[in-house]
C-alpha cells in the first residue's frame, strides 16, 4: 500500500496543470477506497517551491498591475488573479498533507477534501478564462501565498493559524464586494463561479479553525491568545478591512478573535471603527 506522504508529495510536485489535477483527483479516490496508508519513512523535506506550469510569470505583488473592472483585460485580469489564488491553493493542500506528520487521520481527509475542492474551483475559473478568450499563464502573478506556506512549514499550528485563519480567511471578506461588482458589470456566469467557492471557503477556514484549536488543546494553550500573539508577531501590518464578521463566525473564529482583528486593522487606518459585513451569498 502506497503511503499517502508519497503519493501528496506527487501531487504537490507535479509540474504541469494537467498531471497536477489528475494526480488531485486519483489521490483523493484512493484515499477515500483505503488505498493509501499513513506509513512514513522518513520527515518531509525542506520547505522549497511546489511543481508549477511554467506560466504564469511570477513577479512581486506590487508590481502586479491593477486594472480597472471597466475593461475587458481589467476583467479578465481579476478573474486570472482568483484562478492563481485557487491554484495556489491546491499546493498548499497537499502542503498540509505532505508536511506534518503523526496528526490523526481525519486531519488529512479534511485537508485532501479542500485540495479536492480546490481544485475543482481552479477549473471552473479556468473554464470561464477561456470562455472570454484567455487561459490561466496569460497574465503575471504573484508568490504571496506560497511565501507564507514557507514560513509556516515547521509547525502545523502556525500553518494553521496564519494561512487558512489569516489569508484564506481574507477571501470571506473581499468575495462578497467582488460578486457584486461582477453582477453589476452583467458578468453573472462569473458571480455564480464565486458563489461556489464563497460557500467552500468558509468550509476551509473552519478546517483551519478546527486543528487551529485542535493543536492549542493538545499543547495546553489558550487559542484566543495563541492566535492573537502569532497574528500580532507575523501579520501586523497586513491586516485590511473591514471582516465579513458573519462568514468568519461560521468558519470558527470567536468574537474576541474578530474583535482583536479588527483592532489591528483600524491601527493601520485601514478600516473605520464600525463595519456593517455584506451578507454571505450561497
Amino acid at each position: 500500500m502506497k503511503p499517502l506522504f508519497d503519493a501528496a508529495a506527487d501531487c504537490l510536485m507535479a509540474n504541469t496543470i494537467d498531471a497536477k489535477l489528475r494526480l488531485t483527483r486519483q489521490t483523493a479516490q484512493a484515499w477515500h477506497d483505503s488505498k493509501l496508508s499513513l506509513a512514513c519513512a522518513g520527515t518531509a523535506m525542506p520547505p522549497g517551491a511546489p511543481g508549477r506550469p511554467a506560466q504564469p510569470m511570477l513577479i512581486a505583488p506590487e508590481a502586479v498591475p491593477r486594472r480597472s473592472l471597466r475593461t475587458k483585460p481589467g476583467w479578465i485580469a481579476l478573474i486570472h488573479a482568483i484562478t492563481h489564488i485557487e491554484f495556489n491553493a491546491i499546493n498548499l493542500a497537499w502542503d498540509a498533507v505532505y508536511r506534518f506528520r503523526d496528526l490523526p487521520e481525519p486531519y488529512y481527509s479534511d485537508w485532501i477534501r479542500v485540495a479536492t475542492e480546490e481544485a475543482y474551483h481552479f477549473c471552473l475559473l479556468r473554464q470561464r478564462l477561456q470562455d472570454l478568450g484567455s487561459d490561466y499563464g496569460d497574465l503575471p502573478a504573484h508568490d504571496g501565498l506560497w511565501e507564507m506556506a514557507i514560513r509556516t512549514a515547521a509547525d502545523p499550528l502556525l500553518r494553521m493559524a496564519l494561512v487558512p485563519r489569516v489569508l484564506e480567511a481574507r477571501g470571506l471578506d473581499v468575495t462578497p464586494g467582488i460578486i457584486r461588482k461582477l453582477q453589476q458589470a452583467g458578468d453573472y456566469k462569473t458571480a455564480a463561479i464565486l458563489e461556489i467557492i464563497l460557500h467552500d471557503e468558509i468550509g476551509h477556514v473552519a478546517i483551519g479553525s478546527h486543528w487551529f484549536h485542535h493543536l492549542c488543546t493538545q499543547r495546553g494553550l489558550d487559542a484566543e491568545l495563541t492566535f492573537h500573539s502569532l497574528v500580532r508577531q507575523n501579520i501586523t501590518g497586513q491586516i485590511s478591512g473591514p471582516l465579513h464578521r458573519a462568514a468568519r463566525q461560521q468558519a470558527g473564529f470567536s468574537t474576541a478573535e474578530l474583535d482583536e482583528l479588527e483592532r489591528l486593522a483600524i491601527q493601520k487606518g485601514s478600516v473605520p471603527p464600525a463595519t456593517t459585513p455584506c451578507p454571505v451569498q450561497d
